[in-house]
């Protein structure tokens, strides 16, 4: 099974091939990080500045050969339906934790998960006082590495606001082959 076909199958809402040539880190989305809205910065190997530097980030995602782009989306009974929200964040995270094994098992072992929001594989992080437990699983968001999601969709052919009353999360995956 081709990987489109893999991740709505996973129960994604869309998908579609990565436009590698998006994937050019932004320095203003890593200050965004910086403003710590979500409130993992500097608390997390995945997040910054634990994650890397932006240029580090860019050799790394310049060697792979192509990617996925998944979202899920999710209708809201109005736009302070956090509940909601968090339903659609939960099923997002599910799909794109079981999408990343399948790639793996799959003989994509080396793929490069990168997720909407910080990392989750542990309740607590070590950062910065000891090395990350599992760092082949841990996985960073596509913010944390300067990419301005809207654009990335964009230049994939994806939306990114699918209408009032919805929420979408975004994530992608690097692939060597």
């Amino acid at each position: 099974m081709d990987e489109l076909a893999m991740a709505l199958e996973l129960g994604f809402s869309q998908a579609a091939p990565l436009a590698m040539e998006a994937l050019a880190p932004n320095a203003q989305v890593r200050a965004m990080c910086a403003a710590d809205r979500c409130g993992m910065y500097g608390r997390s190997w995945s997040c910054p500045p634990g994650c890397g530097t932006l240029g580090r980030l860019e050799r790394e995602m310049k060697g792979y050969a192509r990617g996925l782009l998944v979202q899920t989306t999710a209708p809201l009974e109005d736009e302070f339906d956090a509940a909601g929200m968090a339903q659609a964040r939960t099923r997002h995270r599910r799909s794109f934790e079981a999408l990343v094994r399948c790639l793996r098992r799959s003989g994509q072992q080396d793929c490069l998960p990168l997720t909407a929001g910080a990392c989750r594989v542990c309740l607590s992080c070590t950062y910065p006082g000891a090395p990350c437990r599992f760092p082949q699983k841990r996985m960073a968001s596509m913010e944390a590495c300067g990419l301005l999601v809207s654009e990335v969709c964009s230049r994939s052919g994806l939306g990114y606001f699918y209408g009032t009353g919805t929420v979408t999360y975004t994530s992608c995956v690097l692939l060597r082959r």
